[in-house]
């Protein structure tokens, strides 16, 4: 064991040493390690105070944690079938112990004889906050329960953990699983000759004539925005909203299983449904609340909504005559990107030689640097892949944090983009630096020319930087208050509000450069990003708003005790319909690959409003960037106090206000979509 990286993970994580066989060993070990403090905490004999208790607490579980991080990323990023097979092993025995915690009566009386003591009632600060909290979440995770109802809820998340991980790894498998081969260029038509390329290199790196399309983000898009051949637009459409939903990686049954899972949690708990209990201790309180804030938004989108649909069905009937047939969904994306061509003269392939990878990152970190007084340089250090790549942010001299940045995508790493915390350094006694990392799967390079991105890829590596910055300019000293430890509908502020920068000319400016020339973007050009910001803004809205009411809903309205899976598709597909741009068909399965809400035991659950509530709360703080000429040091350097630094030491509701000095406003975030009018 004492070979064993896993057993004592340092802030150098040796990525290149970690083997399938390390993980069962590794968790075994800390999980008894962790039990065993938490035991002798129990028992403590004498006074109480925060060192052997509350602060013991804190400490007793965080080598388990950070264990079990670090084998989750590499499971969702490098994962083979003998890391999987001991991840699956792993991963329910760490829940176990988890759920088991506040189910632990002597622990918490533990904590409660520390509370009633003079020590604890004089706290102030971030450690009267944790004793809260702590006490709090004990109540939540069922302390008060009695035995049997302890017995059952620990069930019930071991199961969740093993379903969502089922389910997450079905949809890796799914999307993988499916190609699409062209070996006529003519088929090809309308797309961009990047995406040409991508295609092109993709069917060589597997040995097959043609051209390679899969269900990742990249090629799925190009197919989607630019393929005149409706055909084809249609199979992959049809390829990727049916994912997981069938054959032998089928999530339906799982779906079903998760939801019973999770309301049965909640009311176990006392609480109405799932979205009241995950939502309890966020802003929005409860899922009504929520609720009635997306049905808002929706209300005051709907009118421009159906104004652009009747604009877009107009449109394909000017270019295609009367008798053109009604829009469907896998034609949304390629006539809207026609019609927003023609209405501004632009298309977004026309800014990718002003995008190259290395370019935007080293922009990034310039911005980063100009606004927060920081340093951002190359570091040398173990990955997991020959593409990841490590930095440190240091001020005057010292090391802040380090992250790891992996970019591109592969067959067993999975989709979309994240940001994950590994190491939080926050700590009264030895406060040291933070270790996080962040990844996408964006366009990667073709031959030998640099990867060059969309602008809406910049978009997502700016998102996910945000969240970062968040992390590693923390300054709570205990971990788990720190950092992105935070409300869900609070945690995307930091992450939304740098993606404001990739509209405005002195941020773009650091970094966006052709490829070749050097030359910045042309001010025309630029004019029409800013213009076209707005194409389409209510339907882009309408989009998110319809995952964020499924999500709901489904948590809040279905009763999934008594529904079969076919009728939990039927539920999803008609809430998603009443946001929809055109009709879906019978067979829409989108909550089938929905891994946002159902690749973990809670994630995103109840919370996908979160992305339009934190998107009030950019676009509202940004205009004080933008009232202060954008790069201004001084609000950026509030922002870092009041938002960044504090991690989860105040309420979300104070932090903004300490920022802004008010409430925040609804009206920025309709402003900045057009939708004002």
């Amino acid at each position: 064991m004492a070979d064993n990286p896993l057993v004592d993970v340092s802030f150098e994580i040796p990525f290149d040493r970690i083997r399938p066989e390390h993980v069962e060993p590794a968790v075994d070990r800390l999980i008894a390690e962790a039990r065993r403090t938490l035991d002798a905490l129990a028992k403590v004999e004498g006074p109480r105070t925060y060192d052997n208790t509350l602060g013991a607490f804190e400490r007793a579980t965080e080598a388990l944690g950070v264990a079990v991080t670090v084998i989750g990323h590499l499971e969702s990023v490098a994962t083979t079938a003998e890391l999987r097979s001991a991840y699956n092993r792993a991963r329910p025995k760490a829940s176990e112990f988890w759920s088991s915690i506040p189910l632990d009566a002597e622990l918490h009386q533990a904590l409660q004889e520390y509370a009633e003591t003079e020590e604890a009632k004089k706290l102030t600060g971030v450690r009267a906050r944790l004793l809260r909290k702590t006490l709090d979440e004990f109540r939540r995770h069922g302390a008060l329960l009695p035995r049997e109802g302890k017995r059952r809820l620990a069930e019930i998340d071991v199961e969740l953990t093993k379903k969502t991980t089922s389910f997450s790894q079905n949809l890796l498998d799914a999307t993988n699983e499916y190609e699409l081969v062209l070996d006529d260029e003519e088929k090809l038509a309308g797309l961009p000759d990047s995406a040409k390329a991508a295609a092109r290199q993709s069917a060589e790196r597997k040995g097959v004539d043609g051209w390679r399309f899969t269900l990742q983000g990249p090629s799925l898009q190009a197919l989607l925005t630019y393929l005149d051949d409706a055909t084809i637009r249609q199979a992959v459409w049809r390829a990727y909203n049916t994912r997981a939903a069938r054959g032998a990686h089928d999530n339906r049954d799982l779906l079903v299983d998760i939801l019973r899972l999770r309301r049965e949690k909640a009311q176990l708990l006392g609480y109405r449904d799932f979205a009241d209990f995950v939502l309890e201790p966020r802003m929005a309180k409860s899922g009504e609340k929520a609720m009635r804030f997306v049905e808002d938004l929706r209300e005051r989108t709907e009118a421009a909504f159906r104004r652009e649909q009747h604009e877009l069905e107009a449109f394909r009937r000017e270019i295609e005559g009367p008798d053109a047939r009604p829009l469907q969904p896998w034609d949304v994306g390629y006539y809207a990107e026609k019609l927003r061509r023609r209405t501004f003269d632009f298309d977004e392939e026309q800014l990718r030689p002003y995008f190259p990878i290395d370019a935007v990152l080293g922009g990034l970190f310039r911005l980063v640097e100009r606004l927060y007084g920081v340093r951002v340089r190359e570091r040398e250090a173990p990955v997991w892949h020959e593409d990841v790549r490590c930095y440190g942010i240091y001020e005057d001299d010292r090391l802040l944090a380090a992250f790891y940045v992996d970019l591109f995508p592969r067959e067993n790493k999975r989709g979309g983009a994240w940001m994950n915390a590994l190491i939080n350094g926050g700590d009264f006694e030895r406060p040291g630096p933070h270790l996080g990392l962040f990844c996408a799967n964006v366009t990667p390079p073709v031959g030998d020319k640099p990867a060059m991105l969309t602008h809406s890829e910049v978009e997502t590596l700016f998102h996910e930087f945000g969240h970062l910055l968040h992390h590693a300019f923390s300054e709570v000293p205990i971990k788990s208050l720190g950092g992105t430890n935070v409300a869900w509908d609070f945690v995307e502020l930091p992450s939304q509000i740098m993606q404001n920068f990739c509209y405005e000319r002195p941020s773009l400016d650091l970094f966006a450069r052709h490829w070749e020339s050097g030359a910045p973007i042309p001010d025309e050009l630029f004019e029409k990003i800013r213009r076209a910001r707005t194409f389409r803004a209510a339907s882009a809205q309408m989009r998110q708003l319809g995952f964020a009411a499924v999500d709901l809903r489904l948590h809040r309205e279905l009763d999934p005790a008594s529904a079969t899976s076919d009728e939990v598709l039927r539920f999803a597909r008609s809430v998603l319909q009443e946001y929809a741009p055109a009709p879906l068909p019978e067979d829409y399965a989108m909550v089938c690959g929905f891994g946002h809400l159902f690749a973990s035991p809670t994630g995103y659950a109840a919370g996908y409003y979160s992305y339009k509530w934190a998107e009030v709360l950019d676009a509202d703080a940004f205009s004080r960037f933008q009232q202060a000429g954008v790069l201004d040091p001084a609000v950026a350097r509030e922002f870092r106090q009041a938002v960044l630094a504090k991690g989860d030491s105040e309420d979300p509701e104070v932090l903004f206000r300490a920022f802004m000095g008010r409430e925040p406003r609804l009206d920025a975030l309709l402003q900045r979509a057009g939708l004002d009018v």
